[in-house]
């Protein structure tokens, strides 16, 4: 069973910051193949959602409010260890992402820049597709947004 907390980033210790850092090496420069700038200088701006099993961390994300990242409250950086992704945890992962962006900012909408295959995923919680593709890092994506209103 996975569970989830909210952390501010000067809440998070350092063994959980390696954790975080690590998962999202190995899953979006390693296995995507993808060489990009992750650590951005944005995660100190930024509530983190850290879902654990086990003690390990698995799962991650990262939320904005408005006017951080982009102009409306947004999720990013989601991921989850690869080994745990047949659990449905990413769908636990996001559920948990919109639920804190509810509860911390309370906007109504939230916006993510999506990777294009993960469209049918991010649609099945509610996200529509706004604007064009396009390429970021090298990767097709989508801008996406979420109304709760």
């Amino acid at each position: 069973m996975i569970q989830f907390e909210v952390k501010k980033f000067e809440d998070i210790n350092s063994i959980e910051l390696y954790d975080i850092l690590r998962l999202r090496a190995e899953v979006f420069v390693v296995e995507q193949d993808c060489v990009y700038q992750d650590i951005d200088g944005k995660d100190n701006n930024a509530l983190h959602i850290i879902g654990r099993k086990n003690g390990k961390v698995i799962a991650y994300s990262r939320i904005f409010n408005s006017g951080d990242y982009f102009d409306l409250p947004s999720i990013g950086r989601v991921v989850v260890d690869k080994e745990e992704r047949q659990h449905g945890y990413g769908h636990d992962l996001i559920k948990a992402s919109i639920k804190a962006v509810d509860k911390w900012f309370n906007k109504g909408k939230i916006k993510i820049s999506a990777q294009l295959y993960l469209k049918k995923f991010y649609e099945s919680h509610g996200f529509i597709m706004k604007g064009e593709e396009y390429l970021e890092d090298g990767i097709p994506h989508i801008g996406m947004i979420r109304d709760s209103n």
